[in-house]
């Protein structure tokens, strides 16, 4: 223990409050909280067998601590997560997920509101429902929705549109009353959203209810084509509960039941969230650093980090086990929901059952992920391997780069580079070129044009690295890869060799592939290199030649429509170069300028009302010829 340690322990004062603990690099290993620090801090330094393994190393690396005091225990609590949240400390649980879950967001203070999809949660006046866990399984519950609610789901602005609008191809469907053509009342198309949100509150029984009266009434009136109507929204809606939601309890509350499963260092929670006595989703997640905890601490820890992210608590959270801080725990989830939380571990009964069946999918979903990771590791790490031994490469390589061209007939001539860390594709180290020295159809000079201009800005930055006392591998072409591969045979390969040696990078191995046989060509060798085509390292290999195609094709074909979009823009009257490039900049394709209302062509800089009348009009008699 250093000095400055040992008087941070000795200050240690007799309140509630955090303590953040710190590596020798300043790195935040620990956070936890305390109703006395002086107490719970100095534990940690107390020679006792019953030191746990993962006490022992936090002792073993810390050399700083910071104490930050609170009012009361459920403030220190609020801290420790947010604080958790921000350093993902090394010793802490952590719960693996860096997912944003979607919700249902409902504005009823609009006259005509969406059913919308979002993930965040504002503190606005609108509703929000969920989280769901998948949002293509809460597309099929909103599409099921719409075809029995008729509700907008375009972002048109309705004040602004002319009740003379023609109706959509969704009206002529019957899934939109058609608010943009005045067809429908504020009054009354909010009488359907508001049985949307009775839905999505649990209470179908009541919506159900409330159609079967409508369409008895409307038969009675001898209103056939609306009673037709009425009968095949209830339908529908009897349809989502039977397909999309289950009864899993009897009693018509709001639980959420957090199963947990654990095989010696690793935990899964799964947890079920029941609506009104329906299920309506599942989900599992992984925790870190869960060796040697308790199963009180692991789920504690997970609803620390879970619920302020959702902000969606429901009445009862039932749990395999309480830790000691439970009334705090119940006091916290309490002030996040706005009313009363009740923590539960169940010894039998109709919760116990739900909480076996949690705990029974939080080991498959736990035996799943282990499968999952070890096919992982076959597939990048075993594949690199593999990729070594063949290309008798001194070690896996780390960072695999491919380069690849894509032109036609001469026009638009782009290059891609892409890049691979660890056997994964790292999308944000992918690099674009547009060649700027090779006229026509010319690959073997673009590849020679793209690799230097590759290395050499590599280079540079490395020479500037080092003068800012900085490591010359930091990100971006300052980092070279340990393996660089270009599509194409012995002709591009040749290119790329010539331009790494002038350019003093020629000890980077270096393949080419060809596409026909996949055949792998380096330097030296007149005979290609054949490997087995569905071996691990073959499949990557063929992998990360497909993604630097499909990544150049991409931005071939953006090049070539932005070229064929600004001439026929020329062709518009008003339409001059500065409009123009506006045009391109705010719709850089030519479904997004034809999809686009003359309101807001209008609104983009440089334009009015009448230039973009005519620029929607061209389009349209384009579209129609």
């Amino acid at each position: 223990m250093n000095d400055t340690l040992r008087i941070q322990l000795e200050s240690l004062p007799d309140n509630p409050g955090v303590y953040i603990m710190k590596d020798a690099s300043g790195q935040v290993i620990y956070v936890g909280k305390a109703i006395s620090l002086k107490n719970r801090v100095r534990q940690y330094f107390h020679a006792s067998r019953d030191q746990g393994p993962k006490v022992t190393a936090i002792v073993a690396r810390i050399e700083s601590l910071e104490t930050v005091l609170t009012g009361g225990e459920m403030e220190a609590l609020a801290l420790e997560c947010n604080l958790i949240k921000q350093h993902h400390p090394r010793y802490n649980i952590l719960l693996r997920d860096d997912k944003h879950y979607p919700y249902i967001r409902i504005d009823m203070t609009q006259d005509y509101p969406r059913i919308e999809i979002t993930r965040r949660m504002d503190r606005d006046r609108a509703r929000y429902f969920g989280p769901y866990f998948g949002a293509r399984g809460l597309r099929q519950v909103l599409d099921a929705v719409a075809a029995t609610f008729p509700t907008r789901t375009c972002r048109k602005s309705i004040d602004a549109a002319s009740a003379h609008d023609r109706p959509c191809l969704n009206y002529q469907m019957g899934r939109c009353p058609a608010p943009c053509a005045g067809l429908v009342s504020p009054a009354e198309y909010k009488k359907t959203v508001s049985q949307v949100i009775r839905f999505l509150e649990g209470r179908e029984d009541e919506v159900i209810q409330s159609l079967t009266r409508q369409m008895n009434e409307a038969a009675e009136a001898m209103e056939f084509e609306l009673a037709a109507r009425l009968r095949d929204r209830r339908a529908a809606a009897e349809r989502i509960l039977s397909q999309h939601q289950r009864v899993i309890s009897t009693a018509r509350e709001d639980w959420n039941v957090a199963g947990l499963y654990r095989d010696g260092v690793r935990a899964t929670v799964q947890l079920m969230v029941i609506r009104a006595g329906r299920m309506i989703g599942t989900e599992s997640f992984h925790m870190a650093g869960s060796g040697g905890e308790s199963d009180a601490d692991i789920v504690t820890a997970f609803m620390k980090q879970y619920y302020p992210e959702t902000r969606v608590v429901p009445g009862t959270v039932i749990v395999p086990a309480l830790t000691d801080d439970m009334p705090v725990l119940e006091l916290w989830l309490s002030s996040l929901r706005g009313r009363r939380v009740r923590l539960i571990a169940p010894q039998r009964g109709e919760k116990r059952r739900l909480l076996e069946m949690a705990c029974r999918n939080a080991r498959q979903s736990l035996e799943k992920e282990a499968f999952r990771q070890l096919r992982e590791d076959q597939r990048t790490g075993g594949a690199l391997r593999e990729l070594a031994a063949e290309l008798d490469l001194p070690a896996p390589p780390a960072r695999v780069e491919c380069f690849d061209n894509s032109n036609i007939q001469g026009t638009d001539p782009v290059a891609s580079m892409v890049v691979f860390e660890d056997g994964k594709p790292a999308r944000r180290e992918y690099r674009r070129f547009k060649i700027k020295t090779v006229a026509g159809a010319d690959d073997f000079a673009s590849m020679a044009e793209v690799i230097a201009r590759r290395f050499t800005r590599g280079l540079t930055e490395r020479q500037q690295r080092r003068e800012r006392g900085e490591s010359e591998d930091g990100g971006g072409f300052s980092r070279l890869p340990d393996l660089l591969i270009v599509d194409g045979g012995q002709g591009q390969l040749s290119a790329a060799r010539a331009v790494m040696r002038a350019l003093g990078v020629e000890h980077i191995p270096t393949i080419g592939l060809a596409k026909r046989e996949e055949e792998i060509y380096r330097e030296g060798e007149d005979e290609p290199l054949r490997i087995d085509r569905l071996s691990p390292a073959s499949l990557f290999i063929q992998h990360v030649r497909d993604e630097a195609h499909r990544f150049a094709i991409t931005y071939h074909r953006s090049l070539r429509g932005q070229r064929t979009l600004r001439s026929q823009l020329d062709a518009v009257p008003g339409i001059g170069p500065a409009r123009r490039r506006a045009l391109l900049r705010a719709y850089p394709s030519l479904t997004a300028l034809r999809e686009a209302s003359v309101d807001e062509l209008a609104a983009v800089r440089g334009m009015n009302r009448p230039t973009a009348e005519a620029v929607k009009r061209f389009f349209e008699q384009k579209g129609e010829g």
